[in-house]
C-alpha cells in the first residue's frame, strides 16, 4: 500500500505544481458550456427538451475526466524519456503496482477536474435537486478515469513519441465522446448513430452521470453501472497486460 500511497502522491504534486495545466483543463469545458450551454439553448428549449445546459453538464463532466484520464499516457511517455521509469522498474516492485499507483494518481486528478466543473457549472447557472447523489457522480467519474488511466497506460506502454501518442489518442477519444450522447439527445437520432452509441463505453457513464445528477436515465442505471464495471475490469486488464510488457 506505501508504494500505491507514493506514486498516487506524485502524479498529485506533479498535477498542482502545474498551473498552466490547472488553467487549460478548466478553459475548455468553460468555453463547452458558455458557447453550446447558452448558444444552442434557446434552439434546445423551443424544441420541447427544456433547460441545454442542464442536460450539458453532465457530459461536459465525463468529456473534462475522460480527456485527463487520457492525458495519463503521455506521463509515461515522459517518464520513459527522462529515465524515470527506468529506475521504478528495477525497483524490487511489481509493475502491477507501478502501474495502478500511477494510473490511481491519474484517476484523481481526472476527478478533480470534473468536479470543478460541476463547482464553475453552478457559478454559471447549473442547478440539481439530488445534491443528495453528488457523491456518486464523483464516484461514476473516478471509476470511468481509473479505466481511462488504465487504458491510457497501456497505450503508453508501446508508444514510444508523443506525437503518436496524440494521433492514437485523437482517433479514439473525440469519436466515442462525441458518439456518446455527451452533446445532444439520443433519441430520434439516427439508427446507425443509436447502434454506435449502445456500443460505446461513454455513453453509460454519461447517462449515468445525468441520472445522478438530473434523475434522467436513457439506458437505465442499472445498465449503466454494468457497462461502466465491464469498462472497468477490461481497461485494467489491457494496462496491466500491456505495462508487464514495457520496456523502459
Amino acid at each position: 500500500m506505501r508504494v500505491l500511497f507514493i506514486l498516487w502522491l506524485r502524479q498529485l504534486k506533479r498535477y498542482f505544481r502545474s498551473k498552466s495545466r490547472i488553467v487549460g483543463a478548466i478553459g475548455q469545458p468553460l468555453l463547452f458550456l458558455l458557447a453550446l450551454g447558452y448558444g444552442l439553448g434557446s434552439i434546445y428549449k423551443k424544441a420541447g427538451q427544456g433547460n441545454y445546459l442542464h442536460f450539458l453538464v453532465p457530459g461536459i463532466m465525463i468529456q473534462t475526466a475522460l480527456f485527463a484520464a487520457m492525458f495519463f499516457g503521455a506521463m509515461i511517455i515522459f517518464d520513459r524519456q527522462f529515465g524515470f521509469l527506468k529506475e521504478t522498474m528495477v525497483a524490487p516492485v511489481s509493475r502491477l503496482k507501478i502501474m495502478f499507483g500511477s494510473a490511481l494518481g491519474g484517476a484523481t486528478t481526472a476527478t478533480i477536474q470534473g468536479s470543478l466543473v460541476l463547482v464553475i457549472s453552478l457559478a454559471i447557472g447549473f442547478r440539481t435537486n439530488r445534491w443528495a447523489m453528488v457523491p456518486v457522480a464523483i464516484l461514476i467519474m473516478l471509476a470511468l478515469s481509473v479505466a481511462i488511466a488504465c487504458f491510457s497506460s497501456g497505450i503508453g506502454s508501446f508508444v514510444e513519441d508523443m506525437q503518436g501518442f496524440q494521433a492514437i489518442n485523437q482517433f479514439l477519444v473525440f469519436p466515442l465522446y462525441f458518439l456518446s450522447g455527451a452533446l445532444y439527445p439520443l433519441n430520434g437520432v439516427p439508427t446507425w448513430l443509436r447502434i454506435v452509441a449502445e456500443f460505446n463505453p461513454i455513453s453509460y457513464s454519461v447517462d449515468a452521470m445525468r441520472w445522478a445528477l438530473l434523475g434522467q436515465s436513457k439506458f437505465g442505471i442499472e445498465k449503466d453501472l454494468l457497462a461502466l464495471a465491464i469498462t472497468l475490469v477490461v481497461c485494467i486488464l489491457f494496462g496491466v497486460y500491456r505495462f508487464r510488457k514495457i520496456e523502459a
